[in-house]
């Protein structure tokens, strides 16, 4: 009755439904990449029922190989799939604008009175929740992704070699490309015999990075603008190389920002909910004020909403054919092996006593067991993370 009641809503009304998931979540999804994409798992998979668990992991998959915020990428697939062009923008604009406006808000205060306001008190029981989330996330995507002994024994990989240094780009690659080996031995003998070989990966190159002149010192807005274009054009893996990007242009080369106004930046994109790209309004706010933290939004997001009109039509031709299938396969099993290591050195930052410990297992429990939202679990973490500060 429940899918029949959906298959017959009208577009503006999976509209409002793609708009109103995401600013809920734009509000709430502390915790970084790997926690939105648990919490998205827990509303559209096992609540909503938009997409199945095969659908959400050839999303994660190909969002892990476009350049790009992985859970932005992944709001803006999901509104398109739930809601077509308009859901596409919505469901991106949706899930980026709270975390723009908070970030703002913020980043007046930082300039009007010189620092920033800690939210720890707020972390400490929200952090606990947000672990506990994508653990029964990576329980559940585990299930469908494991379809064999290979494609185990990749994911396993992943996952160690990450901790010894390897980069994540360089496992995705890796991973799929040894699922899709041993899927298709028997063709590529054939092929090898028969003199044929030929890559089937060629013509899919990542895009380039656009070279952008060296420019003086002085700020311009339009300037502001191209940087983070660049920027997220070409940004793979995690916050330390949106870091990277930032201290090379900002701080080395053109002068804009200080390394302690690039730290406080960077420390406000991970303690406000929503997307951590929003550092980039942070820094745009700084130094050109409204205009510069839209713009800088702007810039840094705009590729992401590119890159998934691009690929989105590619999703089911990749996932039907024999080569690429096998591939994908192999590139979700890696998605979440780096998952599954964000997850334990998020693991060690946040559960630091017993009281973070306890908020963990039972959240653990209450999401398997009674399959309470992630969202009132998020709300419960932050009332006790204030009420935990109060008593000390």
């Amino acid at each position: 009755m429940e899918l029949s009641s959906q298959a017959e809503q009208t577009r503006p009304q999976r509209l409002t439904e793609v708009a109103k998931y995401f600013l809920k979540l734009g509000f709430t999804a502390f915790g970084g990449p790997a926690a939105h994409i648990a919490m998205m798992h827990d509303e559209v998979v096992e609540r909503r029922k938009w997409l199945d668990d095969q659908q959400f992991l050839d999303l994660l998959g190909v969002t892990n190989l476009i350049p790009g915020p992985n859970s932005t990428e992944m709001a803006i697939y999901i509104g398109y799939r739930r809601a077509g062009w308009m859901g596409l923008i919505l469901g991106g604009v949706c899930f980026i604008m709270p975390a723009m406006l908070i970030v703002m808000a913020l980043a007046w205060a930082y300039v009007r009175f010189g620092s920033t306001p800690q939210a720890g008190w707020l972390l400490y029981g929200v952090k606990p929740v947000v672990i506990a989330i994508i653990i029964q996330a990576l329980y559940k995507l585990g299930q469908k992704a494991v379809k064999n002994s290979l494609i185990a024994v990749v994911g396993l990989a992943v996952l160690v070699l990450y901790f010894l240094g390897v980069n994540e780009i360089v496992l995705l690659l890796v991973g799929g490309l040894l699922a899709m080996a041993g899927a298709n031995l028997q063709r590529l003998k054939k092929l090898v015999m028969g003199g044929l070989l030929v890559p089937p990966l060629a013509g899919l190159g990542l895009p380039a990075s656009s070279a952008l002149a060296a420019g003086a010192a002085p700020f311009s807005l339009p300037q502001l603008f191209l940087l983070f274009l660049k920027i997220g054009s070409v940004l793979y893996g995690s916050g330390y190389v949106l870091l990277a990007f930032l201290h090379a242009d900002f701080v080395v080369r053109l002068g804009w920002l200080t390394d302690r106004q690039l730290i406080d930046a960077v420390a406000i994109g991970q303690v406000t909910p929503g997307p951590v790209l929003t550092t980039a309004t942070f820094i745009g706010f700084i130094l050109g004020g409204t205009p510069g933290a839209l713009l800088a939004t702007l810039g840094i997001f705009l590729p992401s909403f590119i890159f998934v009109a691009i690929s989105n039509p590619l999703i089911p031709k990749i996932r039907n054919s024999v080569w690429f299938g096998s591939l994908l396969d192999g590139v979700n099993v890696a998605s979440l092996g780096l998952m599954a290591a964000v997850t334990w050195q998020l693991g060690r930052a946040s559960l630091t006593d017993i009281l973070t410990v306890l908020i963990a297992l039972v959240s653990l429990g209450a999401l398997i067991r009674f399959k309470i939202n992630s969202t009132w679990l998020i709300l419960i973490g932050a009332i006790i993370g204030v009420l935990d500060a109060m008593i000390r």
